[in-house]
This record gives structure tokens, sequence and C-alpha cells, in this order.
């Protein structure tokens, strides 16, 4: 049993390019343990030489089944197991969820190494708002499936991160640029890297900009919210309100507006009342 680090599970963050980026702790962490789980292990390898550490690894990535996880989870009580991505912080847009979920079910010890995370990463660089953001990983190859997932969020109040593949970086913005508007975006790539590249624009702008050939390397797609909308006037309303008082009652007609408008719903219905003559 390793003495320097109790028994457990320990989710380690790695550099997401310089390797200069791993702390202190992760190293002595990864330096420490008993089993490092890799998504591949090539990767993993040249980061502990980089730390002038061996220990042992077992591939843990998206192929691994329940099978593995069993054996991990065997092997928790007596042995400091470290988890490890090929980049950045373990189970963002990466496997291993179920493997932590499983070992605090038992009880067993978890802690986590902080450090590096792309998606965060990429939030500082675009100079676009962080107060509430959403992080939607990789969107669907397919085009129906990846507009279907963007128009899912499209009225939500809040700046977006994705990751995206050289490839398919001009379509996914066009799509994009389709279905939310003229948004302020920034394409971030090989963060921390010797050609780190932040790209500002709109979608359309940055789509038209890698319409004909996506670039190499890590990207990540940051959008910014949609613009705050104009409040709605009271001819606004009252057009609204006709429409909705053919079909409906005021109660129901002023709901129906009251959310089509983003407006209060006692506003609506008191309206509603006046329109209707009750």
């Amino acid at each position: 049993m390793n003495q320097t680090f109790p028994p457990g599970l320990y989710i380690v963050a790695t550099p997401i390019g310089n390797l200069s980026d791993l702390s202190p702790r992760a190293a002595a962490t990864l330096a420490g343990v008993d089993l490092i789980l890799a998504e591949d292990k090539r990767v993993t390898a040249k980061l502990m030489h980089h730390i002038g550490a061996k220990v042992p690894m077992r591939a843990y990535n998206d192929h691994s089944d329940a099978r593995a996880r069993d054996e991990v989870l065997a092997m928790l009580p007596a042995k400091a197991v470290a988890l490890v991505s090929d980049a950045g912080t373990p189970l963002i847009s990466d496997p291993g969820y179920k493997l932590v979920r499983a070992a605090r079910a038992a009880g067993l010890n978890v802690q986590t190494v902080p450090g590096p995370s792309a998606p965060i990463a990429a939030l500082a660089l675009a100079g676009l708002p962080t107060d509430r953001f959403l992080f939607m990983g990789f969107l669907p190859a397919k085009q129906k499936a990846r507009r279907d997932a963007i128009a899912e969020v499209k009225s939500l109040r809040a700046s977006m991160v994705l990751l995206e593949s050289g490839p398919r970086l001009g379509a996914c913005l066009a799509d994009l640029g389709d279905l939310l508007g003229p948004r302020d975006a920034a394409v971030v790539r090989e963060i921390s890297k010797l050609h780190e590249e932040v790209a500002s624009g709109t979608l359309s702008e940055l789509a038209e900009r890698y319409a004909d050939a996506g670039p190499k390397g890590e990207i990540v797609i940051v959008i910014g919210p949609p613009p705050e909308a104009a409040a709605a006037s009271d001819d606004d309303l009252d057009v609204a309100l006709d429409e909705a008082l053919t079909r409906l009652t005021p109660s129901r007609a002023a709901k129906e507006v009251a959310e089509a408008l983003n407006i209060p719903r006692k506003r609506a219905y008191a309206r509603a009342l006046e329109r209707s003559g009750g």
C-alpha cells in the first residue's frame, strides 16, 4: 500500500498544452500513486517522462466497460489510483463520471487535484460575459442533430462554450450563426501552446473565415449571450392580446402573451380584461 497517498481515487488535471502548467501537487500525486488510469497511455507516458516518474498505467477510456470499472473499484480500498485524461480536467467531455459516482456510492475516498481546463481557459481568453455560461461539449457531427441541439438552447441567456474539430468548424459555425443570429463569438485554439490564437467576430463572420478550411489543433468556440430584447410597448401588447383574445379566454390569452413578450403576467392580464371588456 502506498504510504504517501491514502487509498482511493485521485482525479488529476493535466496540462492542455504547455507541460509547465502541471501543478506541483498534480506532479507529486502522479508520481506517488500506485496506478494511473489513462485515457491514452502513450500521451500520459510523455507527461510522466516530463516529471521523471514511472508508475504503472492502465487504459481507461470511452471504450472501458462495466467490468473494467468494477475491477478498478475493487482496487480502491487498498490502492491509490489516479484518473487522468489526455489533456485538462478529467470528466469534462472525457470518460470517468460513472467510476467517480460508483466510488462515492461505495464510500471510498475520492479527491480532486484541480488544474487546467480548456473551456475555462477559453472563456478567460474570449472577452465575452462569463457570469453565466453553458458548456455543451461536442455538438453532434450530423447536421440535423447538430441544429436540433442548438435550437434547444437558443433562448438561453448565457454564454455558450463548445468543443469542435478543425474539419467541422466551418459547418458548425454556419449552423450556429443561422440559428442564433449575429452574436459575438470567439474561436480559441491551441491554448497555452506556441501557436495559441483567438479569432473574434460575429458567428457569421467566423463561419466565413473558416468556411474553406478549418485550422489545426484543439478548438473551443465561445458564444456570447443573446442581446437584451427591447421591452414590449403597450401597442405591442395590445396587438398580441387582440389576436389571442379571438381564440382564448382573457386569462389564457394573458398567459400566452406574457410568455411570448417576456412581460409580467399581471400586466398582460390587466390589459386583457380591458381589451375584452371584462
